[in-house]
């Protein structure tokens, strides 16, 4: 069986021996014909609100709105969605004041190559592009207390702007249940202290604070009050292929058609389990795969459809490195992943460290299953420090896996573990 793995800005063909292979779990919308181009989608959107004014409407009279973006570890189509809420918001209003601010959460600052690639060197030459700065307590304001008790700071720019809109892009989230909406919030534009509360071990641990679920999700709930304490005034959401191409744009209030886009993106993403001795997972190429931090997401999606005691193999590019001090200094300096989870079980929201969501969900894996990290863009002993296999090539990391499992050990393949949802009976 041969299968196309996405891997940093390529794709690695990988044979999989048929007397393994159980079955590949794949997003819908990799089938999902879209006759319409891209900019006119999204055009559609936004001449259709959900639940909303137009934008038009919303900024006549408005001397000023700020455009709230996803950073450079996120594959929003900005080049195609961020000129077209440009103009539609001068063609409205040509003398409001307009500026964007990319939402970094707890990431580093989007650099001005990335800006460009993000957005076009045009809009990188005319904008007023800000960085928010999560850890700069001068750039923060404290708002109020969030329904989970966790304190609550914006950036000062979002609280004093007239006008709040953002943009972004629905896809699963492994915690969050989805991205898109209310995320450009927090941990968007929000303080460390916000994002480390909202992410704290408790939270992360609830059983509804998975793939795919809103209901119940108590980090979704708090994210919620953020949007609402922001007056995020208005959304436009994207949903894009494995291509990194729009299929669907939702535009309007920031609940209602985050929701919308939401089952739209539950009804493509929703796989069955095939359970597996052995997984392998992607997190979708570039932008996605350039951190081992950002590749616990593609691991989750393995999680769910890999049986006890199996082995994940976890193809990411690391082109970046781990992504995180903390979450690589936390994972590097534990025995094991177990010594990790009892630390933290014992953690209240407060004391959150930086990166503790990740490191809590990478551990809770590796309790349960060997992964098997292949990269050959980056330092084996950083995969191996984080208490996982280093392989080069798939292939090799196949080997490995039958060793550990058995020659007859069955195989799943995920090739883009961020796209799918993957439910168990």
């Amino acid at each position: 069986m041969k299968v196309r793995l996405p891997y940093h800005k390529t794709f690695l063909d990988v044979n999989i021996p048929d007397e393994n292979f159980l079955g590949i779990l794949t997003s819908k919308s990799d089938e999902y014909k879209q006759s319409l181009p891209q900019d006119e989608i999204v055009r559609n959107a936004l001449s259709n609100p959900i639940g909303s004014p137009t934008l038009e409407e919303l900024v006549k009279g408005k001397k000023e709105v700020l455009i709230i973006t996803s950073d450079h570890t996120r594959p929003v189509p900005s080049k195609i969605t961020m000129p077209i809420l440009l103009d539609t918001i001068r063609r409205a209003n040509p003398n409001i004041d307009i500026k964007i601010m990319i939402a970094t959460g707890f990431h580093r600052p989007t650099t001005k190559e990335e800006m460009i690639n993000k957005f076009g060197e045009e809009i990188v030459k005319k904008e007023t592009i800000i960085n928010h700065m999560a850890f700069d307590n001068d750039q923060l304001e404290y708002v109020g207390l969030l329904p989970s008790g966790g304190r609550l700071y914006l950036n000062k720019m979002v609280c004093k702007s007239e006008l709040v809109i953002s943009e972004g892009f629905i896809e699963p989230h492994f915690f969050a249940g989805f991205s898109g909406g209310r995320k450009s919030i927090l941990p968007g534009v929000a303080g460390a202290t916000s994002v480390m509360e909202n992410h704290c071990a408790k939270f992360i641990a609830s059983p509804y604070a998975r793939t795919g679920n809103l209901e119940n999700n108590p980090i979704h709930k708090d994210m919620l009050f953020a949007a609402k304490a922001a007056n995020l005034a208005f959304i436009l959401n994207v949903v894009i292929d494995k291509d990194k191409k729009i299929i669907n744009a939702f535009s309007g209030d920031s609940i209602l058609a985050h929701e919308e886009g939401c089952k739209f993106v539950k009804q493509l993403s929703s796989v069955k389990a095939k359970p597996a001795d052995i997984v392998i997972s992607t997190n979708g190429g570039y932008p996605l795969d350039q951190n081992l931090y950002q590749s616990v997401k593609g691991m989750t999606a393995a999680e769910a459809t890999c049986r006890e005691n199996g082995v994940i193999i976890m193809v990411a590019a690391c082109n970046d490195g781990h992504g995180g001090e903390s979450f690589y200094n936390n994972m590097k300096n534990a025995k094991n992943p177990r010594e990790i989870l009892d630390r933290l079980a014992k953690v209240p929201p407060e004391d959150t460290a930086p990166d503790q969501w990740e490191f809590q969900i990478l551990s809770r894996i590796l309790d349960k299953h060997t992964v098997i990290f292949v990269t050959d863009m980056c330092d084996p002993k950083m995969i191996e420090d984080c208490h996982m296999i280093h392989a080069y090539t798939v292939e090799d990391a196949i080997k490995q896996a039958l060793k550990l499992k058995g020659n007859n050990a069955k195989i799943t393949v995920i090739p883009d573990g961020v796209s799918v949802i993957v439910e168990n009976d």
